[in-house]
């Protein structure tokens, strides 16, 4: 394994974990990203119970995707690190994975109801409603249960790795949101976005329960704002690119 390759891994790992409570998405040390290297095979994580205050590159965890043994590092890692390795492991275009136990998307969770799409917000990352799990049986729970907590969610998706990418976020029944995408940056984001559709689908619940009910949004309009940010068609946004200016292309003295 390429320390180089690894110390970079870890850097951007660290980065995704501090923005966690910066977002305002834990309590405590109520939540983690972990980052993966897939030639190496092997992932980042943040380790157990170790403050964001005090987090430190070197504090975080290199776990093996095969076997889940830690390869690099002197801490346990996050009591989680199953969860994130079993979904590494079924859905091969994960690059990152978060969990946290931010407010709403635990609401939602707790009651066991998934995050309806209620307007364009939600729709411009999640091709859905973001899904809640079945409970764990009481074997689940004895045995394995950090890896049987990825399997729900697994099983919740079908094993799709299609439907992984276009609802890149789950919520584990009577526990919390976890979230996925390309690094774990994007993991982080999806988590941030997460939070704040929770939060505006409760608002929007109560007007309706107070105000009386609304009308489902159209389906075309949620799709048109889906796939402007992802798939073949996407034009949202800027890939950052270098400029080389030309001879040809160089501003002649005095214009604009």
């Amino acid at each position: 394994m390429s320390k180089t390759i690894l110390k970079e891994l870890r850097r951007e790992v660290l980065e995704a974990n501090l923005r966690i409570p910066e977002a305002g998405l834990a309590t405590l040390t109520w939540g983690n990203v972990s980052g993966v290297d897939r030639d190496a095979g092997v992932f980042v994580i943040k380790p157990s119970g170790v403050s964001y205050a005090d987090l430190t590159e070197e504090d975080l965890v290199a776990v093996a995707l095969e076997d889940g043994r830690v390869v690099d590092g002197q801490l346990r890692p996050s009591t989680d690190t199953e969860t994130h390795r079993c979904l590494y492991r079924a859905f091969p275009s994960i690059g990152g994975v978060t969990h946290t136990h931010s407010t709403h998307a635990v609401a939602f969770a707790q009651a066991r109801h998934p995050i309806p799409v209620l307007g364009t917000t939600h729709a411009d990352t999640f091709n859905g409603p973001v899904p809640v799990t079945a409970d764990l049986t009481a074997e689940q729970c004895a045995r394995d249960y950090e890896y049987n907590t990825g399997q729900v969610i697994v099983a919740l998706l079908g094993g799709d790795p299609r439907r992984a990418e276009e609802v890149p976020g789950a919520l584990v029944s009577r526990h919390g949101p976890f979230t996925w995408g390309a690094t774990a940056k994007a993991a982080l984001e999806n988590a941030v976005v997460c939070e704040a559709v929770a939060e505006m689908a409760l608002h929007t619940l109560a007007l309706e329960s107070r105000l009386g009910g609304a009308s489902a949004p159209p389906g075309h309009l949620l799709e048109r704002h889906f796939t402007r940010k992802h798939g073949p068609g996407a034009y949202y946004g800027n890939v950052p690119r270098t400029r080389t200016r030309t001879a040809e292309a160089a501003p002649r003295p005095g214009g604009a």
